[in-house]
């Protein structure tokens, strides 16, 4: 006769504690790990890659700067969703008024219409390595997208958008399979090409690759259709650390990706073409094995590509929703915010038919709109100041040495977004 287990109470403590916490984690957290990982898309970890090509290790440094950066500008984000209970784009419109809100909202349609371009050529480019037409795998991909969105719950978009998101790790293994030398990286840190207009040029690619104008308006929104809002102070101190944690993984991402091109490509063919998703991979079969190697290769791409388009398009939506003033939630039906819902499909079908009729490289492509995204920044992180000065209560706002910290971290990429432009031009 087989005993019955005893549990002892302690145990069953200790399995409550750890039922509760999980609880609390998909309760709180989920906002700044899917941005993050939507911010680490197809054209950011092309960037990525063309910048491991061309400088090898010189990009390293600028990628661990960006990640201080990237948290404290979606910290100023998440502060005015909890504290306000509204979306960036309705509180410049209460308190700047409608013609200020229709500017931010070009920003939010420039950036995204860029990026869902990128995501969805980023797909067919994973789509074509595997042998699929483009027709075949950016048309599944779009209304597998369309059907997430269409569901009618925030907290489903999330998870399965973290899941998508996730694929991005492989990349991690990627750069540690590659064995990257630490000392010439660290005599890359120390020779980087600050006066060289191409390293400026791409280094601006970067940072419009990590701070990008959507990404606000997602966050603020989401943390609004999650409930953040509800209760301030715990669920702050939460969405912080949900941040936190998503800017180390979206720049480790980054930095991996980096490493990985400039061990191996970088430092063999420095000049060889990276004009398309299958280049790029072609060019990293050497070092990764070959059916293999393409498959998980195609499959980080996969997943940045899906969360980011996700991420997008729901931002997108939410941001006009708040601008022109009609409903738009996630947790919405299709009848309760027909606009909302028509947008967010409306954004996919464009974006996929912009790849399947466009002729330009995507590499190319990527880079442009990581610089014009760069460019938008001293507008974008304008209004979030002004925002944070303007609208929330002293209690709540940055003070003392955080706060000129902050701003000048602001300031820095304001400028380089200036300096962008004026070079462009």
């Amino acid at each position: 006769m087989e005993e019955t287990p005893v549990i002892h109470v302690s145990q069953k403590g200790t399995v409550l504690r750890l039922r509760r916490r999980l609880i609390l984690f998909l309760a709180l957290w989920g906002p700044g790990l899917i941005v993050m990982l939507a911010d680490t898309d197809a054209g950011s970890l092309i960037t990525a890659a063309q910048s491991g090509a061309q400088w090898g290790y010189r990009m390293v440094l600028p990628q661990i700067l960006l990640m201080p950066i990237l948290y404290v500008i979606q910290e100023i984000t998440i502060r005015l969703g909890i504290v306000t209970g509204e979306g960036h784009g309705a509180l410049i419109r209460t308190h700047f008024g409608r013609g200020w809100a229709y500017l931010s909202g070009s920003t939010l349609l420039l950036s995204a219409v860029g990026a869902l371009i990128t995501e969805f050529s980023g797909v067919a480019g994973v789509g074509a390595l595997l042998g699929i037409p483009p027709w075949a795998s950016v048309s599944a991909a779009a209304g597998v997208l369309i059907l997430i969105g269409l569901s009618g719950s925030y907290a489903r978009v999330e998870r399965i958008g973290i899941l998508f998101g996730l694929l991005e790790l492989v990349y991690l293994g990627l750069a540690l399979g590659v064995h990257p030398y630490p000392h010439h990286a660290m005599v890359a840190l120390l020779n980087l090409p600050w006066t060289n207009s191409g390293y400026l040029m791409l280094l601006a690619a970067n940072v419009g690759a990590v701070i990008m104008p959507w990404m606000i308006f997602y966050q603020q929104g989401a943390v609004i259709d999650k409930g953040l809002h509800r209760n301030q102070r715990f669920s702050l101190r939460h969405a912080r650390w949900d941040t936190a944690v998503g800017a180390v993984i979206t720049q480790t991402v980054m930095l991996a990706m980096v490493v990985l091109v400039a061990a191996t490509v970088g430092r063999t063919h420095p000049n060889a073409p990276l004009n398309t998703v299958q280049q790029i991979a072609q060019a990293l079969i050497p070092f990764l094995g070959g059916k293999l190697g393409r498959l998980v290769f195609g499959l980080g791409m996969m997943g940045a590509s899906m969360v980011a388009a996700l991420v997008v398009s729901v931002a997108g939506a939410w941001g006009m929703g708040e601008v022109f003033g009609f409903p738009h939630s996630l947790n919405d039906s299709v009848h309760r915010s027909p606009t909302f819902y028509a947008l967010y499909t409306g954004a996919h079908v464009v974006g996929a038919l912009l790849v399947l009729f466009s002729s330009h490289d995507l590499v190319t492509l990527t880079v442009d709109v990581e610089i014009m995204n760069a460019m938008l920044l001293p507008l974008v992180l304008g209004f979030l100041l002004a925002l944070e000065a303007r609208v929330l209560p002293p209690q709540w706002r940055m003070h003392g040495a955080y706060r000129a910290l902050v701003w000048s971290l602001s300031a820095l990429v304001m400028g380089f977004g200036l300096f962008t432009l004026i070079t462009a031009l």
